[in-house]
């Protein structure tokens, strides 16, 4: 069945799904979360790059005709590769919002939050040349995030703790806006904004992602009319099924393992 495919490293891109069901609600949509080597923001290119082919490659079999990299740290080393491997497939992808944060900030002071992957990659410096040139940006790599949301913590002390030290270098640059470059962070964007405070602006960039999918899946000659939500994973569904469920508020889609290889 023609589809939209969506990938992640793990549970952070049910967020770009959930704004694909939004703009596209009779738009089947089969998700891969790649659970069983999460988090990418700690691998390397290389590593990010071979399970970001082998991922499109298993949609595409499946039937996705539009591939959605619904991870910054993925498009950031792999976005080029997918669209070489498949010339003919749409790509789209996710990168920090650098340019809807500039536009954002009132005081030209941004915070961006990402992983370290993403922080450190030539996709993400030539992002900052781009769009904020004679702004303040302090980029933090929040190392250990994505791991607990991915065990389903949303609301730990040790995550807290964890937020509140990721938050502590952009508070004290002063930063009026914080962008979540990571698809994970929305899922706990509460702690975020209490750690930052009412006064901060807190930026994601899930729609943008999601209006771009539109226009390329509405440019298709063959559309199909389910609504279908197929989701699956590489390591443990329970926490996919229970964050798709408590999250997003869904209860009608199906769910299976999609096999580690």
């Amino acid at each position: 069945m023609a589809c939209i495919g969506v990938f992640d490293s793990g549970v952070g891109g049910l967020t770009v799904l959930a704004a694909l069901r939004r703009a596209l609600p009779r738009v089947p949509l089969h998700y891969v979360a790649d659970s069983a080597h999460a988090p990418y923001g700690e691998r390397s290119p290389e590593f990010i790059r071979e399970r970001s082919l082998a991922l499109a490659q298993r949609l595409i079999g499946q039937g996705a005709t539009l591939i959605v990299v619904a991870c910054n740290t993925a498009t950031a080393h792999a976005a080029d590769a997918l669209r070489a491997a498949h010339p003919t497939v749409p790509i789209v992808g996710i990168e920090p919002g650098i340019k809807p944060a500039v536009a954002r900030s009132a005081g030209g002071r941004i915070g961006v939050l990402a992983t370290t992957s993403t922080v450190n990659s030539a996709r993400f410096q030539a992002l900052l040349s781009r769009h904020a040139e004679g702004r303040e940006v302090t980029a933090v790599a929040a190392a250990g995030v994505v791991s607990h949301i991915e065990r389903g913590d949303l609301d730990s002390q040790a995550l807290r703790q964890l937020v509140a030290q990721h938050v502590a270098p952009l508070k004290a640059a002063q930063a009026d806006t914080v962008l979540l470059g990571c698809t994970h962070y929305p899922l706990i964007r509460p702690l975020w904004a209490e750690a930052l405070g009412p006064d901060v602006h807190v930026v994601e960039v899930e729609d943008a992602v999601a209006m771009q999918a539109q226009r390329l899946w509405n440019a298709q000659p063959t559309h199909i009319d389910s609504g279908r939500i197929w989701l699956q994973s590489t390591g443990g569904l329970e926490n996919l099924g229970g964050l798709a469920r408590r999250a997003l508020g869904w209860e009608s889609f199906a769910l299976s393992m999609a096999g580690a290889a």
